[in-house]
């Protein structure tokens, strides 16, 4: 399987688990090889991953992440759109063009060339399966001075939903990853790795605490439901509402 984005975060905690069940997997990034303390972690799992540099916002990078995976694994079950760019936290129209494009080039973009690549490779397996990485906007809720990357993941779960209509009946499927509210580098760093303001919000900091899950526990809940998953169009949620609510009412205790 491939995970793009998978070098840390919650990316990189499904690539983990994945290697727990026994899969092969390649893991993706922007970097030339992986950081030091990753391929440690990973060091109990030699010979069951590579890692390939790919730039999603690049189709033909894209392509030689697919390539370099069929080369070594023979073929892709499943393939997981997971890079992410955030953006400052600060209104739309303060945001700089830079920031702005990574964000739609990245989420957007991205994701929409993942998925063609892997739909187009797939169907001549005659299987597999496609799945991208939901958040806030995915549910259309708005959230000020988050609106770029909400508008991105709005057109994620778009997206995904047509894609799927588009691939009934092929053998291959899609599927969205909704993982609630992560204690990664997106919440607490810029996208120029500085600490974010957002966490010293202290209303904020009462929801996340209240809500936020860390990544490798969103992970361990993935992981086996994608490996079982035969459902085209399926939505595997985390976080769901009636979860959320239980966590509110409970919060006191």
């Amino acid at each position: 399987m491939v995970i793009t984005g998978s070098t840390r975060g919650i990316g990189f905690s499904m690539a983990r688990e994945f290697l727990l069940k026994g899969c092969n997997v390649t893991l993706s990034g922007r970097s030339d090889t992986l950081p030091e303390t990753t391929r440690t972690e990973l060091t109990p799992f030699e010979g069951k991953y590579i890692y390939i540099k790919c730039n999603v916002q690049d189709i033909a990078s894209i392509k030689k992440l697919w390539d370099a995976s069929i080369e070594k694994w023979g073929s892709i079950d499943i393939w997981i759109n997971n890079a992410g760019q955030n953006a400052p936290h600060v209104f739309s129209w303060e945001t700089g063009e830079t920031y702005t494009e990574n964000v739609i080039k990245t989420n957007i973009l991205g994701m929409i060339y993942g998925s063609q690549v892997a739909a187009a490779e797939m169907l001549k397996q005659g299987y597999g399966a496609i799945y991208s990485m939901e958040g806030l906007g995915s549910n259309n809720m708005i959230q000020v001075k988050t609106i770029l990357y909400g508008t991105s993941k709005c057109a994620l779960t778009y997206f995904m939903k047509g894609l799927a209509k588009e691939l009934k009946g092929t053998g291959v499927i899609t599927g969205r990853l909704s993982p609630g509210m992560m204690l990664t580098d997106f919440i607490t760093k810029t996208p120029d790795g500085e600490k974010s303001e957002v966490i010293e919000d202290e209303k904020f900091r009462k929801i996340f605490n209240i809500l936020g899950d860390k990544p490798e526990t969103v992970a361990k809940f993935f992981v086996p439901r994608i490996l079982s998953n035969t459902k085209n169009g399926a939505q595997i949620e985390w976080l769901t509402n009636r979860k959320a609510a239980w966590r509110f009412m409970t919060a006191g205790l």
